[in-house]
């Protein structure tokens, strides 16, 4: 079992069941899964392929290509073109990743102040967006390869019933919010 899955299921758990009040013990909010999303802008193999296999290093379970639905021509994407590559993380693999993210990626980024919660957050989700992905060891290393990747799309998927709910969640995980709210 993980830390943080552990410190949900002994701390967390207990804190949201004294703050709201739930008639089953399947209505306690917990978190149900992270997407992993990357949008390439421009249909060129070796971006794909560059922000796949850093989707696999970083999280260690291999993504799926996502292809358009319908054609762009502005963009110049023909309908079944490859934009994009995505990975779904549930139980053990999730709480790694947000372990990973609260513990090694946040602290070292760059003039971070904290996530404004005031835009992405709704009722059952929240979504980031990570710029800069050298902050990742895994990635560091072979630095070369994955120095122009699209930014990194987040999306914390919970079964919370309201906004107040998700953002207690969110902060008994520490998540690193700017005091705003």
């Amino acid at each position: 079992m993980n830390l943080l899955e552990n410190y949900y299921k002994q701390v967390i758990k207990y804190d949201l069941i004294n703050k709201f009040f739930y008639n089953q013990l399947k209505d306690i909010p917990e978190l149900k899964k992270i997407i992993l999303n990357f949008g390439c802008k421009s249909f060129e193999i070796k971006n794909i392929a560059a922000s796949l296999l850093s989707l696999e290093l970083i999280t260690t379970k291999q993504g799926t290509i996502t292809k358009s639905k319908r054609a762009n021509i502005l963009l110049k994407i023909r309908k079944g073109y490859p934009v994009g590559c995505t990975v779904v993380l549930t139980k053990n693999k999730m709480y790694q990743f947000f372990f990973k993210l609260l513990t090694e990626v946040f602290p070292n980024l760059k003039d971070f102040k904290g996530i404004n919660i005031s835009k992405n957050l709704k009722n059952k989700s929240f979504s980031l967006t990570l710029l800069d992905l050298i902050d990742f060891k895994e990635l560091e290393k072979q630095f070369y390869l994955f120095n122009n990747l699209p930014p990194l799309n987040i999306i914390l998927i919970t079964n919370t019933k309201t906004r107040k709910e998700l953002i207690y969640l969110l902060n008994s995980f520490k998540m690193p919010f700017v005091k705003n709210f």
